[in-house]
């Protein structure tokens, strides 16, 4: 690569240093490396928000070398506006940089009216990814996910979708989110009978919610697909915010449906000792609660959300310490049962 303007060295020397700073891990058997705190943008992006926060966020998780952002369909809200917002600031900062990024959406909620626009058919994804293309301005998606299992469609029609997107070049690669393990494997297998390249599968982990641990990973493992995990904090908990209950200031006291205070009260004192254990290793609960899911070796990035370029810099600084003594394992296993 020859480089000759001055501007174009320091522009490359420093996207050089952001690499630099930050951890990448294997996606499963794939060719595909994710850095180990990837970046949600279910909150925080949609019209309802800032435009200019979600661009300062955008652009400090880009210098942090945070090459994945994580969207979908109906994210907002209302229903698609943060793809919209993200296709706005993709266009004024990001669109020399593509190749550097690693692009995800996604289909399986409601989304618009009628019978089309929500579950696993052909139809709905298709249609869906077409339109998620077009607000974002991109020409193909990194990872096209499908967002939830659908009880009513065979899943061969739905692994067959998946598969005929990533012919049709609008994704590179595919997954699936909120599968059960024995769903997951005969996912798995329809897709390697199509030979599309499956290569993430997206759940909710936290200390608090570990069922993926009862099955789901050992199953990625096996089929070499890696996981990404959201929800580490669960809704907020795990952070120092809720240590003496919901301040009246937050988010979960605005939006009871979000985290309510009977479930904060149950978790207080959990909350409080895990706390203790993360001041003991030089941490926040919130960085302590993501080191401890990225312990797990399927376990390829951690989704997180911030609603500002310091509460993404806090969440990164997890990456200093990923360590566990057994003692402490042991310890954060009896309290959280």
């Amino acid at each position: 690569m020859q480089i000759n303007d001055k501007t174009e060295i320091k522009a490359y020397q420093a996207s050089e240093q952001r690499y630099d700073t930050m951890k990448y891990k294997r996606t499963g058997k794939s060719g595909v490396l994710l850095p180990a705190i990837s970046l949600g943008l279910w909150h925080n992006f949609g019209f309802v928000d800032s435009v200019q926060n979600a661009r300062e966020v955008l652009r400090c998780a880009f210098d942090l070398g945070i090459t994945h952002l994580d969207l979908a369909n109906n994210y907002g809200p209302p229903y698609g506006s943060a793809e919209e917002n993200f296709g706005t600031i993709f266009k004024k900062d990001f669109q020399n940089h593509r190749d550097e990024l690693f692009i995800a959406s996604k289909a399986g909620y409601d989304m618009w009216p009628g019978p089309y626009g929500n579950w696993g058919s052909r139809k709905y994804l298709i249609s869906s990814l077409d339109q998620s293309l077009k607000r974002m301005g991109l020409d193909y998606v990194d990872v096209f996910y499908h967002h939830r299992p659908d009880p009513d469609t065979p899943l061969e029609e739905t692994m067959g979708a998946l598969a005929d997107i990533v012919r049709q070049g609008k994704a590179l690669y595919v997954g699936i989110s909120n599968y059960q393990p024995k769903e997951t494997q005969e996912a798995a297998e329809i897709l390697k009978r199509l030979n599309t390249p499956f290569i993430l599968h997206q759940a909710r982990y936290s200390m608090f919610d570990r069922w993926v641990e009862d099955g789901l990973l050992d199953t990625l493992e096996e089929n070499g697909v890696g996981c990404i995990t959201f929800s580490p904090l669960a809704q907020g908990m795990l952070t120092n915010k809720y240590l003496k209950g919901i301040p009246k200031d937050s988010r979960a006291a605005r939006d009871l449906t979000f985290l309510d205070e009977a479930t904060v009260n149950s978790n207080i004192d959990k909350i409080q000792k895990l706390a203790t254990i993360a001041e003991a290793r030089g941490q926040k609960l919130s960085q302590m609660a993501i080191a401890w899911i990225l312990r797990q070796p399927q376990v390829a990035s951690v989704l997180v959300g911030a609603s500002s370029a310091n509460q993404l810099k806090e969440n990164v600084n997890a990456l200093n310490n990923l360590s566990f003594t057994n003692e402490e394992l042991k310890l954060i296993d009896k309290i959280i049962g």
